[in-house]
């Protein structure tokens, strides 16, 4: 590697995600798949239901003894025994006889057929029919859901409450599972501080890290958030050495050329790309390979800027998450088309991703605004945002109700 030069966005993205595949599959419990990607397909290990069953509470029946009723002319027939779920009548029902039957017990041998019990009156040992039915009424067949063998959940899927749901059905105790990408988090600068702590005449609270690492979280990841690494080269290498077994190391700060960036120097050399992306918020950036003490993990090093790196996260590391797992790298939904909110005034040679939210008009059209301001020192415009406006390079002045591509803040792992 080792280019330097301004490139767009995706290219920037390309490059990144080519040297990423999935991680390699894990075994883990059902009840510990929610939120994982499946490595394997999920199969049946049984036919679902397994029996024949009753849908209804009433009466199991041939439906051919009382093909001539009705609630002026009822059938009476010989009660011959009960089902209910888990407990199955052992018998046959014969001609001229029912078996009480209730919602999941297993259609008796012989019948074929439920009558509900409002159509029914018992009488001692028997009971009088006032509806005729088609054979097949209010029973669901064995293996109507499902059958041993189906493939139920493919490869490459998103686990859901739902799927965990499917999967107990089904009988599978286990799945296969991509392995969690392991990320470590550095802040770098002497300017940062941690919440809560004292805070330095010229300092201010590290907020990088902290949302770093919430949003490999969100996105099926482990962050292990490796601290603040001061403005000096032993500091710098010594906290990252703590990536070492990671999947991938974010870095925020120390990613442009000032003299007192050196993250390059420390963890690059000529294994690091050094990006000058044409976006904003943002355009300093580098990927490739950290070689000192982290053991040559893969690098990411993210802007310091707070609106920055939460942009850059959105549209670099959140991707590489998802391939790490086995996903595409930008799910359904990540870009839609709405119509804008609001004017916008022509755009300069980047890549501009404005914060804003995102309603509908009374047709269902997604409507998307920008926030008046967009200053990239206002963190709280980031939180507030639905979406982030992508005005392409040199775009022309655009106004209220004209087309424009948005990128949803929204999707993780954790999905009904």
């Amino acid at each position: 590697m080792g280019g330097v030069g301004v490139i767009s966005v995706a290219e920037a993205r390309a490059r990144i995600l080519a040297a990423f595949s999935p991680l390699p599959a894990e075994t883990v419990a059902l009840p510990d798949a929610l939120g994982r990607v499946l490595a394997e397909p999920v199969v049946a290990r049984l036919t679902q239901p397994p029996f024949a069953a009753s849908s209804m509470d009433g009466w199991a029946v041939r439906a051919a003894d009382i093909a001539q009723a009705d609630a002026e002319h009822p059938v009476a027939l010989r009660r011959v025994g009960e089902a209910a779920a888990g407990h199955a009548f052992g018998g046959t029902v014969g001609p001229g006889e029912a078996v009480r039957i209730f919602t999941g017990a297993p259609l008796p041998d012989g019948a074929d057929a439920v009558v509900m019990q409002e159509d029914c009156e018992p009488d001692g040992d028997r009971v009088r029919i006032g509806r005729a039915v088609q054979p097949g009424r209010f029973v669901r067949p064995a293996g109507l859901d499902f059958s041993a063998g189906d493939e139920l959940l493919p490869k490459g899927r998103l686990v859901t409450a739902r799927d965990v749901a499917l999967a107990a059905c089904a009988n599978v105790p286990w799945l296969r599972v991509h392995r969690r990408p392991r990320v470590a988090v550095l802040a770098t600068g002497d300017e940062i501080a941690l919440p809560g702590e004292p805070l330095g005449p010229s300092q201010i609270v590290s907020s990088n890290a902290l949302g770093l690492c919430a949003l490999v979280a969100t996105q099926g990841g482990v962050a292990h958030n490796l601290g603040v690494a001061k403005d000096d080269p032993e500091s710098l290498a010594a906290m990252a050495a703590g990536a070492a077994g990671c999947d991938l190391l974010v870095t925020t700060g120390g990613a442009s050329q000032g003299e007192h960036d050196h993250v390059r120097d420390v963890l690059g050399g000529l294994e690091l790309d050094f990006y000058t992306i044409a976006m904003k918020p943002g355009k300093a950036m580098m990927f490739g390979r950290a070689k000192s003490g982290a053991g040559a993990v893969p690098l990411l090093g993210l802007p310091g800027n707070a609106v920055s790196t939460g942009v850059a996260a959105i549209l670099f590391l959140r991707p590489i998450l998802r391939v790490l797992q086995g996903l595409a790298p930008d799910g359904p939904g990540f870009s839609q088309t709405a119509k804008l909110g609001a004017a916008l005034r022509a755009n300069d040679s980047r890549e501009d991703y404005l914060r804003g939210t995102v309603t509908a008009d009374a047709d269902g059209t997604l409507v998307a605004t920008p926030f008046a301001r967009q200053d990239n020192a206002m963190m709280s415009r980031l939180a507030k945002a639905d979406c982030l406006i992508v005005r392409p390079p040199n775009a022309p002045p655009a106004q209220a109700g004209d087309p424009v591509t948005i990128i949803t803040l929204s999707g993780g792992v954790l999905t009904l």
